[in-house]
């Protein structure tokens, strides 16, 4: 039986909490070197967590991240906190 909320608010569930991160800062426009300095990862690295994060938010692009993030989680797209 599917979620009430129709599985939005917890598509960053299907992901690690790095893929998390590369997907919020790849969805706020960022590009894999900005997001790799950010991180302390090699763009490389970032690349591949998208691969990864893809296939688990149904998308195939950096805009339809954000769409499923802006529909999943009320985000809006703004900055992302580092920790």
């Amino acid at each position: 039986m599917p979620p009430e909320d129709g599985g939005r608010g917890r598509l960053l569930d299907r992901l690690t909490p790095q893929q998390s991160q590369v997907v919020r800062l790849a969805a706020s426009g960022l590009t894999k070197r900005q997001i790799a300095d950010r991180l302390l990862l090699s763009p490389r690295t970032v690349g591949f967590h998208l691969y990864q994060a893809f296939p688990k938010l149904g998308g195939t692009s950096r805009a339809q991240l954000r769409d499923a993030l802006d529909a999943g989680s009320g985000d809006r797209g703004g900055p992302v906190p580092v920790r």
